[in-house]
């Protein structure tokens, strides 16, 4: 992964005098992984029909599950609201294997959208386990994927938020140790406390390549990079978008006033007061549409200048889960193709 010591800064181009501007970060939205969740929704529902339940929100971003609710996906928070016997999609941040059983004793027909960067945290929770270790989980309780990954090894398994949880754990062998972290964390707020376990667990073993996942950091290097040349910056998100919030608190910590918005509208007129330049970024599960619309606002409130500002260049793709290419498959009179 590239690191913020790696990055040039970007060429500045100033604005004629008098006019406002916005930079236009970039990697910005969609990730590789949100994408392959919200097209697996739609052609479940293009090659199934309606209704396609989905285990909680596909990704976290209101105008995206809005949309896909209007065409037919029903959201639930429970295996138990799926009807017996129908099919159902779990959400991109994953789920436990106490989910995966209600599934089967259900007989519902699953369809998996979990990101491949949070399997790979699942499959290394389960590896760490099954060799002995007593289990660190870095994230959020509170947060979907932490519960979905706390499940594969919940015996052996502590999540803590803070370096301050880290001084106070305990665990059997202080020389059988192992951590995992979250996909979506803030890399400074990971770094913290990796730091803070290593020096109480010197002994402490970690993944192979870090879990925070490759857009969560390349969109806070994107912000880090640009972060001083801005009055502000905007994030586009939803409120419970983990990697959103983190955008928001690295524009902050640089000392840049930061953000997040659902949309245009939840822009306040006196955040622009004063300000010449605006940056713009959006999170890993948040759409361009709305990303245009943030823009098309500032350029109505006398932001005409607009410069794309690309950090690093992003070509991440992953392939659709095999339920849904053998249904593609099946059907070759879909419109719909892998």
């Amino acid at each position: 992964m590239t690191t913020i010591t790696d990055q040039p800064t970007p060429a500045h181009v100033s604005a004629p005098d008098g006019e406002r501007k916005v930079l236009l970060l970039k990697p910005r939205g969609f990730c590789a992984g949100v994408v392959r969740a919200v097209d697996i929704v739609r052609i479940a529902l293009e090659t199934f029909g309606a209704p396609i339940y989905v285990r909680k929100e596909i990704v976290h971003n209101r105008f995206v599950v809005n949309e896909l609710a209007e065409k037919g996906a029903i959201f639930v928070e429970d295996i138990d609201q799926v009807p017996e016997g129908s099919r159902v999609i779990y959400s991109a941040h994953g789920v436990s294997p106490a989910v995966r059983q209600q599934s089967k004793d259900r007989n519902l027909r699953v369809i998996d959208a979990t990101c491949p960067l949070v399997t790979k945290v699942h499959v290394e929770a389960v590896k760490f386990a099954r060799q002995g270790y007593s289990l660190v989980l870095i994230g959020h309780r509170d947060h979907e994927e932490i519960e979905g990954t706390l499940g594969e090894a919940p015996d052996v398994t502590t999540v803590v938020s803070s370096a301050a949880e880290v001084a106070a754990l305990e665990v059997p062998d202080p020389n059988r140790v192992a951590y995992l972290t979250q996909t979506t964390l803030s890399l400074d707020e990971a770094r913290d406390m990796i730091e803070a376990l290593k020096k109480k667990f010197p002994n402490i073993v970690g993944p192979h390549s870090q879990d925070i996942c490759y857009a969560t950091e390349n969109r806070q290097v994107a912000v880090k990079n640009v972060a001083h040349q801005a009055d502000l910056v905007l994030v586009v998100g939803s409120n419970n978008s983990s990697n959103s919030n983190r955008l928001v608190e690295v524009s902050r910590n640089l000392g840049t006033k930061g953000y997040l918005i659902d949309n245009s509208k939840a822009i306040r007129p006196e955040w622009l007061e004063g300000v010449a330049t605006v940056a713009v970024t959006a999170g890993a599960s948040a759409p361009e549409v709305l990303v245009e619309d943030v823009v098309k606002y500032l350029g109505s409130k006398g932001f005409g200048s607009v410069e794309e500002v690309e950090v690093m260049p992003e070509n991440v793709r992953f392939g659709l889960p095999p339920e849904i290419v053998q249904a593609i498959q099946a059907a070759p009179s879909s419109p719909v193709s892998a």
